[in-house]
């Protein structure tokens, strides 16, 4: 079981490490973004750009857990692998795809790991509109 939870705790660390790069990305381009934004279908675009970034950087991490889950014979078929970690990931937990007893642990930890990472998503979301809506604002004033 302590292999088990190593595994896990290693699979929660690259999770972050992948989120923090990606955000740190999508920080700098939205910095170099947010002056040039001001018609409607430009911002809806950027957002559209924003949240398809966000949403790679889950499906990364899903495949993280997806891969190991596979490599390590916790779900012996590949596609099955990405489904369940899927499902796990974002908490929806259908149930009709198990892990091993020795393995459900590890599908907490990924459950609680999808929450965070989500909710680290959403946070940065909102503090990327607030950003946008300031600027213009900011700008609206200006003119």
């Amino acid at each position: 079981m302590l292999s088990k939870l190593l595994i896990a705790l290693a699979l929660m660390s690259l999770c972050v490490v992948i989120h923090a790069s990606g955000v740190t990305s999508a920080l700098r381009w939205v910095r170099s973004r947010t002056n040039s934004t001001r018609q409607f279908w430009r911002v809806t675009w950027f957002f559209v750009r924003f949240a398809g970034w966000m949403i790679l950087l889950h499906l990364a991490e899903i495949s993280v857990w997806a891969l190991v889950y596979f490599w390590r014979d916790a779900i012996p078929d590949l596609q099955e692998a990405f489904y369940f970690s899927a499902v796990t990931y974002t908490t929806t937990g259908y149930g009709d795809v198990v892990l091993p007893g020795e393995w459900r642990l590890v599908g907490g930890v990924e459950a609680l790991t999808g929450i965070l990472m989500c909710g680290w998503s959403t946070g940065f979301f909102f503090a990327v509109v607030s950003r946008l809506y300031d600027a213009q604002a900011k700008s609206a004033v200006r003119s």
